[in-house]
């Protein structure tokens, strides 16, 4: 409840019940309670507040009021909108009139907010009170302009984003209250009296009997008491209106609106109560009685739209359905221009547009004014719908949305009213439309000449036509038509047949309207391309025309859009042929060098081959261009029909279903290669590729077997032939894609049986002609046949008479009027016209049909093609002018990258004249700027194919003359320049191809032609670019561009556009004339090469191709592939490439833990190489670690996986060889303490620490490195400061590792057991501020092993466990002062530890692990000295150290005495110190005489008796004989004790 002073109070309610308090509602006038009980259904929250007297007499305060629901705060005088509602209501009441305002919530976190008061009459600025939310939304109400009423607002909606943007909220001054009270009263008013007309409207027309009088007694009783129903609900809304009266603007819109859709949504009123409630509804939305602030305004208008949608219909006349549908459009107009329309849910809008289509369609066979009216109001729909766009924000990544099938990829807040989704869904729907496609007959006239005058002549006349006429033809249909049909007839007819003149001005009127008209002529140009120019140059009659069909494609590729056009418009549809492909490919293979000198024709082809390339370089790496850039490949996710088209827009979708398109292009071209070999495979691939579906479908299989070429026609006429059901069916639709109309029978069969081999059984060919037969008969006129019938009797005789016209063997042939006399009485009892039956005589004697085509062959163009090409055009979609997209570009060069790649090289290779040897390097920087766009096998078998071009990687060949080849031609420099330069500008899409590259690399550093600094290593230095791009590139395997930005683009192209002048001649030729010797000149080039940035500018390779950079640096220094000479050799490419490697390290440091798991694991692998040395290499590699080590430590790191990974390799390195330490030990040493002394912090993870001092002690092992490894763990473990839990058992094996050292100085070992003591007040302080450190250690194998049932009670008493059991071993050093120094130190550790709380089972524990292991092992190790000769001085000096272990012993009882004696366990705990007296006291030394221990033993046993005595733990008791235990025991052990300690049992 939020309870105010100054008049202010707001109650919470619920649904059912509003709570008032007594004086409240003492308070409230009768108005203000009827708003309560009405509103009670609808609120959440009631706010009742104290407003300023504006005029009112006697009257103080008055009472406003208005209510709250969780989506919304609105207020009479002014609104807010936000989720989280408290924070902006306290500011907003703050703001208005209460001295107080103290708020009380449920919530944990309830603010309390102090008043701010106003300094002028407006509202203060909200961020006075309290913050606003980062994403509020605030209605602003303004005051009136001039000229307008007082009490008019403008309501302005503004947006508030983290609270930088701030509004004040005005109010306009008020009207005199009387005069508000008053108009607002008429208003009430005048809304009762208009529902009450509506509502006696209706019950009007439902009263009225219906126009047969005896139907109402066949009527059931449901019905009647559906209908009594409806008029109960009406006449109940009709006494709620006055009594009492109501204040509509603040009622739920529902109680008024629901009684009207329920009528119009019922199935027994007339159709003019159906009418009048469509009326009253479209009135009610006019009027405005509610607004979107009304309570219930959104259920309100989106079951308007719903009961609209729901209108019956079945009672009404074709009239009176004109009348209502018009109501509907009418209505829903009003819908979406009403102020609640916001409010609308995407499914309600989606609806209304639905709903409006309907009435569209129906109306097609209704009345001209309802289908304009229905258009039009259709119009107007989405016209709203989409003027709501620019309103809606975009939120992140949905800008790229392109398809969306699931409700998830939504917004799920309903409450917000409809948007993005209607939008897109309405917009799908509207593109769906697109699909339709008008079908245009024509005819055209066929013009055959052979005069070669003419034909220029003509050609030239055309030409002139078109170039003057342009893009205008295309508005006229019969010219167009003309040049679809008979003049591009005409020029492929005569394209391959004719001089090269006229096939020069052919070439030259085909482009003309390829610029003007392709949008007209997209079937034509392809047959062109088929027919014509692909034809004639790749195997042309003469090399003239050859030539005049070469540069005619070039003409074709030098234009801007072409190359790009014809991808999309041919390559990516099933249904052509691939016009770019099969163009690239020509050229490629006409532009390779052979064995003889290049021609003219080979120089055309390769200048063409190159402007193709650079075309896509330079479109798919435009600058400015912010497209995508992946995915590669495409692949078929889902089942599509691959032989439907649709329209192109240029949008993302039509990119990826062109894409998807040329896949599934590829797929059938897989497919038949496997059908041609076996039936059933080539159909499964098509189902397991997406190309069928799950269920076989018959239209698939006809599309298959119709577009797929080189399919083996003869398995496609016996599948045709099966008299299988699902063969038939697919017969059928195979013979439905053949457009028949305007041909004659001979035309048509000779078409349809040139898809196929007609099989050799009479019951398959009848099936097939039966089919054919029906499809012929069905779209021709029906003035020659009569039925299919005649049409399949006369395919059979136009079969015999084939037969009879073309077999040698038959001698005596048909004559035409035995034909004519064979078919009569064939149409249906009637003759065929003799005209036709003469035709088709003439046309098979002229030529045969081929029965029995074989596969593979080229068809030729006849009228039989043409007719169906014309047919075609008219159906399939037109020319589409594409703009150039970088993922098409990429796609496109992938389908030519192969040959194009291999042609650059040869022609690289085999190049004589300057000018085509730049042209081709130039080109193969084009190829380099596409391949980096998916294509790095592209890219690396143009790299590997350009090292082979340096000379070398020639195996045969002696360093001396690669050296000499290298410097003594051009072209091996221009190639080691243009790898490394391409290795530098785009290395990111580099894969294998690092192997030959480094290979020549290495080549290069033996012949000693590299720098002596490639690159310059400082692991303490940071590099400004790894840190702040470390990121970059680090996205998973696969990704070309994680971060592709327009300032990347464009300085690629900036080094593009430098790296060309390397290749200019004049540039080449001004080093050789400086006078520089071969070396120098060589130098330079190496320079130019820039090898170094390769590896210090890696940050911005992506992850894959540091794995394939790395991996072979580790395989080229392992000598994967290499051949040393020398050891010497070995080592210095062992050290380059592991600097090669570290420079790696270095640039990318911050992304180590993406790529190192796949070095190590290549490190793993190299170490298995045949020709592995292990010395030399572990010793470099273990160098080059450590600064990467070194280098990874310089700066504090969250994340400890990296750091881990390097220790892990380190680790790797040193098992393999014990020898590495030795070999090793000086540069370990100096990085172990470098490591600890300056970044301590920054060594985290378990296995650093655990590697950093194993390594540390192992050096210490050196006589040369002992002293800096000594003074190193001193001042680590003397500092404290970076000792922690995580490192304290590594600190404790590594010093006990530097004591156990043989003559290692005294003072050092002292000193650092000192440290060891000391070092447990460390463990006292984690004990105290101990929180898990998530550490699950085994300190001590024998903690688990000598007691299973010991469990480790806290950790730092794990650690000092450890720390014991370090000192017990210390104490059997062979050096006396070291071993009674350890137990010093142990008892000085048991001194530090008095406040870690010591368990019994810890203490028992403790003794058992420690002090009792360290008794045993100095007792036995001196009754081993006794039983030496000569060894007298060590047996005293280890009893000396037992006696001193003894006093331990006692000491440390006495202390834990307490918590011992606790234990269940102290009697044989107890018997085990007394055995350990026993067995020192009666201690034998042989012939070194007795022991020292039996003058000690007994004052120990008096010490320990005497206090457990005092403490009453010995004491006699009649269930414990713990007393006469220990009595007989000091019998034993020291009899002389035995009065002095128990004077009771000597009595």
């Amino acid at each position: 409840m939020l309870i105010g002073g100054g008049g202010l109070i707001i109650l919470f309610i619920t649904k059912k019940k509003l709570y008032i308090p007594p004086d409240v509602l003492r308070k409230m006038s009768a108005s203000q309670k009827q708003y309560g009980t009405v509103k009670c259904q609808y609120m959440v929250v009631l706010l009742f507040f104290a407003v300023e007297n504006h005029g009112l007499d006697n009257v103080g305060m008055s009472y406003g009021f208005d209510f709250v629901d969780c989506a919304a705060l609105r207020f009479w005088i002014g609104s807010i909108e936000d989720a989280a509602c408290s924070s902006d209501l306290g500011a907003l009441l703050m703001q208005m009139w209460p001295k107080e305002v103290i708020y009380e919530s449920q919530g944990p976190t309830a603010p309390r907010l102090t008043p701010v008061l106003p300094a002028t009459t407006g509202f203060a600025d909200a961020s006075e009170a309290c913050a606003w939310p980062a994403e509020s939304e605030v209605w602003v109400y303004r005051g009136s302009d001039q000229g307008k009423k007082r009490n008019k607002t403008n309501c302005r909606r503004e947006s508030f984003r983290n609270g930088r943007r701030r509004r004040k909220m005005e109010v306009m001054e008020a009207e005199p209250m009387t005069n508000r009270k008053s108009k607002k009263k008429r208003i009430e008013l005048g809304i009762s009296c208009m529902l009450n007309t509506e509502v006696s409207s209706v019950l009007a027309v439902l009263r009225r009997p219906p126009a047969d009088p005896t139907a109402a007694q066949f009527l059931s009783q449901e019905e009647k008491n559906s209908d009594n129903a409806l008029v109960h609900t009406f006449k109940f809304l009709r006494t709620l209106i006055f009594n009492p009266p109501q204040d509509w603007q603040t009622m739920d819109p529902a109680v008024y609106l629901t009684p009207f859709l329920d009528a119009i949504q019922s199935d027994d009123i007339p159709a003019a109560a159906t009418s009048i409630a469509l009326c009253s509804i479209l009135k009610i939305l006019t009027v405005g009685i509610f607004d979107e602030r009304t309570t219930g305004a959104r259920d309100a208008i989106n079951s308007v739209v719903m009961g609209i949608t729901c209108c019956r219909l079945e009672r009404t006349d074709p009239v009176s359905e004109d009348s209502i549908m018009m109501r509907i459009l009418q209505i829903l107009t009003a819908i979406m221009k009403h102020r609640t329309a916001i409010l609308l849910a995407d499914q309600a809008v989606c609806t209304a547009v639905n709903t409006c289509f309907q009435v569209v369609q129906q109306s097609a066979s209704r009345g001209d004014l309802l289908q304009r009216s229905a258009r039009y109001t259709m119009h107007e729909l989405v016209r709203m719908i989409f003027s709501k766009l620019q309103d809606i924000e975009v939120k992140q990544g949905e800008e790229l949305e392109t398809d969306i099938d699931d409700d998830a990829d939504f917004d799920g807040n309903l409450d917000s009213g409809y948007g993005i989704r209607s939008a897109v869904d309405i917009f799908h729907f509207l593109c769906s439309l697109l699909n339709v496609v008008e079908v245009v007959e024509s005819e055209g006239n066929l013009y055959r000449t052979s005069d070669e005058d003419v034909q220029l002549f003509a050609l030239v006349l055309i030409n002139s036509a078109i170039e003057l006429s342009g893009d205008a033809i295309g508005n006229h249909p019969k010219l167009l038509r003309m040049i679809q049909d008979d003049l591009f007839h005409h020029l492929i007819h005569y394209g391959t047949s004719s001089s090269p003149l006229v096939l020069s001005m052919i070439c030259s009127t085909v482009l003309n309207i390829y610029h003007f008209l392709r949008r007209f002529v997209r079937l034509q140009l392809e047959a062109f391309f088929k027919f014509v120019l692909l034809r004639v140059a790749s195997a042309g009659i003469s090399a003239q025309l050859q030539e005049v069909a070469i540069e005619g494609i070039i003409d074709f590729c030098r234009q801007p859009t072409f190359i790009i056009e014809a991808y999309v418009n041919y390559d990516c549809d099933p249904v052509c042929i691939n016009v770019f492909e099969e163009t690239a490919k020509l050229l490629c293979k006409l532009s390779s060098p052979g064995a003889s000198p290049s021609t003219s024709l080979q120089a055309q082809a390769f200048e063409g081959l190159v402007g193709i390339i650079h075309n896509i370089a330079e479109n798919i790496n435009r600058e400015g261009d912010s497209t995508p850039s992946g995915p590669y490949p495409v692949h078929i996710t889902e089942y599509s029909k691959f032989w439907m088209d649709r329209p192109l827009d240029g949008s993302e979708a039509s990119i990826s279903y062109l894409r998807t398109r040329k896949a599934q292009k590829r797929k059938l071209v897989i497919a038949g290669n496997h059908y041609s070999r076996e039936e059933r495979k080539g159909l499964e691939y098509l189902r397991l590729s997406l190309m069928f579906p799950d269920q076989p479908d018959p239209k698939d299989y006809a599309f298959f077997f119709r577009l797929t070429p080189g399919l083996d026609k003869t398995m496609i006429g016996n599948y045709l032939g099966d008299p299988d059901d699902f063969h038939i069916q697919v017969l059928k639709e195979f013979t439905c894609t053949f457009e028949f109309s305007g041909m004659i029978l001979d035309t048509a069969l000779r078409s349809y049986l040139a898809t196929f081999r007609l099989p050799g059984e009479s019951q398959k060919i009848q099936r097939i002609l039966e089919a054919f037969s029906e499809q012929f008969y069905e779209q021709q006129p029906s003035d020659i046949f009569a039925g299919k019938d005649a049409v399949f009797v006369l395919c059979y005789s136009l079969i015999m008479l084939n037969t009879d016209q073309h077999n040698p063997q038959v001698k005596k042939k048909m004559t035409e009027e035995e034909f004519i006399r064979n078919n009569r009485a064939i149409n249906a009892g009637e003759d065929l016209p003799r005209e036709y039956l003469s035709e088709l005589f003439q046309s098979i004697s002229r030529k045969a049909i081929s029965l029995f085509v074989q596969t593979g062959g080229q068809p030729e163009m006849n009228p039989g093609l043409w007719v169906e090409l014309i047919s075609a055009s008219k159906t399939l979609q037109p020319f589409y002018l594409a703009d150039f997209d970088r993922r098409l570009g990429r796609d496109m060069f992938s389908s030519v990258a192969g040959p194009a790649v291999a042609a650059l090289t040869a022609f690289f290779e085999q190049a004589d004249e300057d000018e085509l040897f730049h042209e081709c390097v130039e080109a193969l920087i084009s190829v380099a700027r596409i391949a980096q766009y998916g294509l790095e096998d592209a890219l690396d078998e143009m790299l590997a194919s350009l090292c082979k071009c340096t000379t070398l990687l020639n195996p045969y060949a002696s360093s001396e003359e690669t050296l000499f080849a290298f410097s003594h031609d051009l072209k091996p420099r221009m190639a080691v320049l243009a790898v490394f330069s391409i290795a530098n500008n785009f290395g990111r899409a580099i894969r294998d191809a690092w192997r030959p590259i480094l290979d020549c690399l290495l080549k290069l550093k033996k012949l000693k032609l590299l720098p002596s600094s490639v690159i310059e290593l400082d692991s303490s230095s940071d590099s400004e670019q790894s840190q702040n791009n470390g990121s970059v590139g680090s996205g998973g395997v696969g990704v070309i561009f994680t971060s592709s930005s327009q300032d990347q683009r464009s300085r690629s192209t900036t080094m593009i556009s430098k790296f060309s002048h390397f290749f200019s001649i004049d540039s080449m030729e001004e080093s050789l004339s400086l006078g520089l010797n071969e070396f120098e000149q060589n130098q330079k080039v190496i320079k130019q090469c820039q090898i170094g940035s390769i590896f210090t500018n890696s940050w911005n390779l992506p992850n894959e191709t540091l794995l394939y950079l790395g991996r072979s640096l580790i395989f080229a220094s392992a000598g994967k592939g290499q051949k040393f000479a020398t050891p010497i050799e070995e080592e210095e490419t062992i050290e380059f490439c592991w600097d090669l490697i570290a420079a790696l390290s270095f640039a990318n440091i911050n992304r180590l833990q993406d790529f190192w798991p796949s070095y190590h694991d290549n490190l793993v692998e190299a170490i298995h190489f045949p020709l592995f040395s292990a010395i030399p290499f572990a010793e470099k590699v273990i160098i080059a670690l450590f600064r990467i080590c070194l280098k990874l430590l310089s700066s504090a790191r969250l994340d400890k996986l990296p750091e881990e990974l390097i220790f892990k390799s380190i680790n790797l390195m040193w098992t393999i060889d014990k020898q590495i330490l030795d070999t090793c030990c000086e540069s370990i040493t100096k990085s172990v303490s470098k490591i600890l002394i300056e970044y301590p912090a920054n060594l985290q993870s378990f296995l650093g620490w655990k590697s950093v001092l194993h390594l540390l002690s192992v050096s210490g092992r050196h006589l040369e490195t002992y002293d800096q490894s000594v003074e190193t763990l001193i001042m680590l473990i003397s500092d404290q400061t970076h000792v922690s839990r995580t490192n304290y058992p590594f600190c404790i094996d590594c010093t006990f590792g530097f004591v156990a050292l043989k003559n290692s100085p005294l003072e050092k070992n002292l000193k650092i057991l000192d440290l060891l003591a000391e070092s447990v007040t460390l463990l006292v302080e984690w004990y105290k501020n101990y929180s898990d450190p998530g550490i699950n250690m085994n300190f001590s194998t024998a903690s688990t092993g000598s007691n299973p049932e010991f469990s480790l009670s806290t950790f730092s008493i794990n650690l000092f466990i450890k720390l014991g059991e370090a000192f017990r071993k210390t104490s059997l050093a062979r050096r006396e002062e070291i071993r009674n120094h350890a137990i010093k130190s142990l008892r000085r550790s048991f001194e530090l530890a008095e406040e870690l709380d010591f368990s019994p089972a810890n203490c028992m524990n403790y003794f058992n692990l420690v002090v009792f292991a360290m008794v045993d092992d100095l007792h036995e190790k001196m009754i081993e000295y006794s039983r030496r000769e000569g060894a007298e001085r060590e047996v005293r000096s280890m009893e000396g150290t037992l006696m001193l272990a003894m006093e331990l012993l006692t000491d440390v009882y006495l202390q834990f005495l307490k918590q011992i004696a606790a234990s269940l366990g102290f009697r044989t705990f107890w018997l085990g110190v007394l055995r350990r007296m026993d067995t020192c006291m009666k201690a034998d030394l042989g012939v070194y005489g007795e022991a020292k221990l039996q003058e000690v033993i007994p004052v120990l046993l008096r010490k320990m008796i005497t206090r457990m005595k005092g403490d009453e733990i010995l004491v006699q008791k009649e269930d414990d004989d713990l007393f006469e235990v220990t009595y007989i025991q000091i019998q034993w052990i020291a009899p002389s004790l035995k009065q002095e300690l128990f004077p009771e049992l000597e009595i």
